[in-house]
């Protein structure tokens, strides 16, 4: 019999573009169906960093790229840009 791996997807936006900077907001997909994880199903980020994530196994695969602000508007709120997006294959 063989296993089919599946990925399980883990989203951290971090305050900085740093991967030791502080976890700011977050979310999971699993796709291996044994969970299914929601938004805001917890107040506790998953790791303090996104090195947190990276010494626990999971595999950093797209950050975002790094836009600097229109002049202006650098106080502006917006969408959290600091995100990055990591994966661990389960059952291979």
């Amino acid at each position: 019999m063989t296993t089919t791996a599946r990925q399980q997807v883990l989203v951290l936006y971090l305050d900085t573009s740093a991967l030791d900077s502080k976890v700011v907001g977050w979310a999971r997909y699993d796709g291996t169906g044994s969970t299914r994880p929601t938004t805001g199903d917890s107040d506790e980020p998953p790791y303090e960093t996104g090195v947190g994530a990276l010494e626990d196994g999971w595999r950093l695969f797209q950050a975002a790229p790094l836009v600097p602000p229109y002049p202006g508007a650098e106080h502006v709120t917006s969408f959290l840009k600091h995100e990055f997006f990591f994966e661990k294959l389960v059952g291979q």
